[in-house]
């Protein structure tokens, strides 16, 4: 309260879910005062009457930054993956790059999205909630996150963070490999119409089996590495160490952020030829 009175703020001037949580006793000062300075930009201001931008950005100002240069890095550093894991067969497996490139940008989205530090403004929950329901409302949207002041996780709960961002990964992850895949399949077919030599060593992807091989890898294997980017490497470390100078943070952020999508891109050709989805052509 002391914030709003030194700035002339009244609870009436918030948005509803954070005069909650502010009259509750559940957000500092710091965060009431990171609002302020939000709403000086008119994109964010804009952003905060949304409330998954609203709690991303009370815990993470520069949460807009990362995502868009999560979208941008994503399409150059899953080509240059794919080239350096491909070589010489590049070009022959290029229905494959097509198709891991698409579905790379949807999940690039997500992946910032769901593992993102929050705020919780969330209302309380219904009396007849069940147990499930209750524990998950209890998790943080990040594992490693840093609690704020008066709230703490117990380490399950941090585990039922990854189980939760798992399921959402899963169902995501699926669907964007479905619709990618079912483009690429549609260039191809358009591309045997008109070339009869291209028609003859062109083959469809198989759809079911690699959006499911892709959802499974969103869940093992990108769940785990975005939770640790967002909630170790970038909140608990870079930020500590760099939050005086917001260019080089900004710029510390591209930088893990580029070698981990890379990283990442390379993973998911491994892992495609490992459970039998994408076969090495010849």
């Amino acid at each position: 309260m002391l914030v709003l009175a030194e700035a002339g703020r009244s609870l009436e001037s918030f948005p509803a879910d954070l005069a909650a949580a502010i009259t509750a006793g559940r957000v500092p000062g710091s965060i009431v005062g990171r609002f302020f300075q939000l709403e000086e930009s008119v994109v964010l201001r804009w952003l905060l009457r949304f409330g998954g931008f609203k709690e991303r950005l009370l815990a993470d100002d520069l949460f807009l930054s990362k995502l868009v240069m999560e979208c941008v890095v994503v399409i150059f550093t899953k080509a240059a993956a794919e080239l350096e894991r491909r070589k010489e067969k590049f070009t022959k497996e290029l229905d494959f790059v097509v198709a891991n490139v698409v579905t790379g940008i949807v999940t690039g989205f997500v992946l910032v999205w769901f593992p993102a530090p929050t705020v919780s403004l969330k209302p309380p929950l219904a009396v007849s909630a069940g147990p499930i329901a209750k524990f998950f409302y209890g998790c943080p949207d990040n594992a490693f996150q840093v609690a704020m002041a008066g709230t703490s996780y117990t380490l399950l709960q941090r585990i039922g963070s990854i189980v939760r961002n798992g399921a959402k990964l899963f169902v995501v992850g699926t669907s964007a490999s479905l619709v990618g895949i079912s483009i690429t399949n549609a260039l191809i077919n358009a591309k045997k119409v008109v070339n009869k030599t291209f028609a003859a060593k062109a083959e469809n992807l198989p759809v079911i089996s690699t959006s499911i091989a892709y959802g499974i890898y969103m869940v093992i294997v990108s769940n785990i590495r975005y939770q640790v980017l967002a909630g170790i490497i970038e909140q608990r470390i870079l930020e500590p160490l760099l939050r005086r100078n917001k260019l080089i943070l900004t710029a510390a952020y591209f930088t893990v952020r580029t070698a981990n999508t890379y990283w990442g891109s390379l993973l998911w050709v491994d892992f495609a030829r490992w459970v039998g989805v994408q076969k090495t052509k010849d």
